[in-house]
C-alpha cells in the first residue's frame, strides 16, 4: 500500500518559496533553501515537483496573488478592482521578482508553460471574465469577445509592471478601463455612473 502524502510538507514547502522569493529573488532561490526553511529535505521536495520552475509556479497558484472575486453590479467598478487587484498583485515580490525571469523559463519548457496559464493565469482571467458575463446579463454590452477585452484590459498594467516605461500609479486602473469601455458599450458604460452621481451631488 502506497504511502499517503504528506500535506503538512506540501503547505510548509510553498509557504518557504513565496516567503524566500520575496527575499531573494527567482534566480537566487535554490531547493536547499527551500529544504531549511520549510524543515524538510531536498528529496522529499523533488518527490512531489518536477523542478525548482514547478514548484515556484505552484506556489503562485497557492498565494493567488491579485485574485479577486467581484460583483458590484457596476461593470466599470468591477474591472477596475481586477485591475487595481492586478496592479498591486503585480507589485508584491512574489510576482514582480518572478515574472520576468519565469517568461524565459517558460519560453523552452512547453510544460512549464501551460501548467503556468492553467493554474496562475487563468484564475486571473477567469474572475475578469466572470465580471463581463454577468455585465452583458445586465444589458450593460452587447457582443463580446471575452478573450480578447481580457487582453484589452491586463495588457496596459502587464506591460507597464514588466517594462517600466511608465508610471503604473493608482490611477491606472480607472484610465484602462474607461478607455476599453468606450469600445464595448455607449457613453453610459464608458465611466461608472455611480461615480457620476456623487460627483454631480457635491
Amino acid at each position: 500500500m502506497a504511502r499517503r502524502r504528506d500535506e503538512r510538507i506540501d503547505r510548509s514547502v510553498l509557504a518557504a518559496v513565496s516567503e524566500l522569493v520575496r527575499e531573494v529573488g527567482y534566480s537566487a532561490l535554490t531547493m536547499e533553501a527551500i529544504a531549511a526553511r520549510a524543515g524538510t529535505t531536498k528529496p522529499a521536495i523533488r518527490r512531489r515537483w518536477k523542478s525548482r520552475q514547478h514548484l515556484i509556479v505552484a506556489a503562485m497558484a497557492h498565494e493567488r496573488v491579485g485574485v479577486v472575486e467581484i460583483d458590484t453590479g457596476c461593470l466599470h467598478c468591477d474591472i477596475v478592482g481586477h485591475l487595481e487587484a492586478l496592479r498591486v498583485g503585480l507589485a508584491d515580490p512574489a510576482l514582480s521578482r518572478v515574472i520576468p525571469a519565469l517568461l524565459a523559463d517558460l519560453a523552452n519548457d512547453p510544460q512549464l508553460h501551460e501548467e503556468f496559464l492553467t493554474i496562475v493565469w487563468e484564475p486571473r482571467r477567469n474572475a475578469c471574465a466572470v465580471s463581463l458575463r454577468r455585465a452583458r446579463e445586465r444589458g450593460e454590452v452587447q457582443q463580446l469577445d471575452v478573450d480578447l477585452l481580457l487582453d484589452l484590459f491586463a495588457a496596459p498594467v502587464v506591460f507597464r509592471a514588466l517594462f517600466r516605461h511608465a508610471e503604473l500609479g493608482p490611477d491606472f486602473a480607472e484610465l484602462v478601463t474607461r478607455a476599453v469601455l468606450v469600445g464595448v458599450g455607449d457613453s453610459r458604460t464608458s465611466y461608472c455612473t455611480r461615480q457620476a452621481g456623487q460627483a454631480s451631488s457635491r
